[in-house]
């Protein structure tokens, strides 16, 4: 705040001046009586025309071009940068042909070709640099194209940073390339940590701890980005938008965010997914010991867990509680939740409570 207004009052300044510079010389072709009411006047409406649109013409401007220069991919600068020099040697090495052309074409001719052939090289080396720049990757291998590193790039959500599973996940070495959080995600994480509910801060703080164990404890390199989306208010969209430009999937759990990105072409790595994909797989008849642990929402049912967390309803298992019991499965149901499994006390589990009572 204390920058722009900075700007604007040097901004005003300078046209201040030139307005008391422009009242003297109206001044000067007028009459004299009115020469101090044209320096005062004219001095004062370009100071309040500098100070009101300073930010036109300095601070968004500067914005605009330092958020397209971090979108724009770094080979494809280089290749602007090598055109525009080629079009200054070209001009510079036809500047003294061209001098020596009779009258006044002598003078412009330098300064059209110059445009010219800037208006040519810079387009023609934006599209094809990347395949110009291969071609000198052998002398200069620095100006050669990144294979994809946009690509290789997995842009972290604020509820997958939440959740934690992504740094035992990393550490699995099953992902490759290089981590990337946005500085807006930063910043939610950093609101969340400072909420006034308790909930919410412990949610904060554990993700900010968990940021830390990826940046420590991991091989694989983790960045924060810089790039922001002003005029993008919602924080998915803001990620939506840069998974798309940088041409990158985004890791998350949330199904929301899931929807949207799909429907705008932005692959997203579902953790919950993942972890589905890599539960054991149960069919049906396969026999196995659980422990029944609890009860089930209907009479007589106990409830068992697989060792990846699965439930599995265990029909007369109630009687079994806190036992190890053989069980059958009979049922596998696959649901946007997650699995649910039904089993069966084994026959040879049921004799001897029979056998019990009947003694009894």
């Amino acid at each position: 705040m204390r920058t722009e207004i900075l700007i604007r009052l040097i901004v005003g300044a300078i046209l201040g001046v030139g307005g008391w510079r422009l009242g003297i010389f109206v001044a000067e072709k007028s009459d004299a009586a009115t020469e101090m009411t044209w320096v005062i006047s004219l001095a004062i409406a370009f100071f309040v025309c500098g100070f009101l649109m300073a930010p036109y013409v300095t601070i968004r401007p500067w914005r605009w071009a330092r958020r397209g220069v971090q979108i724009v991919p770094e080979y494809t600068l280089i290749a602007v940068a090598l055109g525009l020099s080629f079009a200054l040697v070209i001009t510079a090495l036809v500047t003294l042909p061209l001098s020596m052309l009779p009258g006044r074409w002598g003078d412009i001719s330098p300064i059209i070709v110059g445009v010219f052939l800037i208006c040519i090289m810079i387009p023609v080396m934006a599209l094809q640099g990347p395949a110009v720049l291969q071609f000198f990757s052998s002398a200069f291998p620095s100006l050669a194209r990144p294979k994809e590193k946009t690509g290789d790039m997995l842009i972290l959500d604020t509820n997958a940073i939440i959740d934690g599973r992504i740094a035992d996940i990393v550490q699995t070495g099953f992902i490759k390339g290089t981590i990337l959080i946005p500085k807006f995600i930063l910043n939610e994480l950093h609101l969340i940590a400072d909420s006034t509910d308790s909930l919410r801060r412990n949610r904060g703080k554990r993700g900010l701890d968990m940021l830390t164990k990826l940046q420590k404890g991991s091989d694989i390199p983790v960045q924060i980005s810089d790039m922001d989306f002003d005029n993008i208010a919602h924080i998915d969209d803001k990620l939506v938008k840069l998974a798309k430009t940088l041409k990158s999937p985004i890791i998350s759990n949330d199904t929301n965010l899931n929807r949207v990105a799909m429907l705008q072409g932005v692959k997203v790595l579902n953790i919950n997914e993942l972890a589905n994909a890599v539960k054991p797989v149960i069919l049906p008849g396969e026999e196995m010991t659980l422990r029944v642990v609890q009860e089930g929402k209907e009479p007589g049912q106990g409830v068992g867990f697989l060792d990846d967390g699965t439930m599995v309803v265990i029909e007369g298992g109630r009687r079994y509680l806190d036992t190890d019991i053989g069980v059958s499965i009979t049922r596998v149901l696959q649901t946007a939740a997650g699995r649910m499994i039904f089993a069966q006390i084994k026959e040879a589990h049921k004799e001897p409570l029979n056998n019990e009572r009947s003694q009894q």
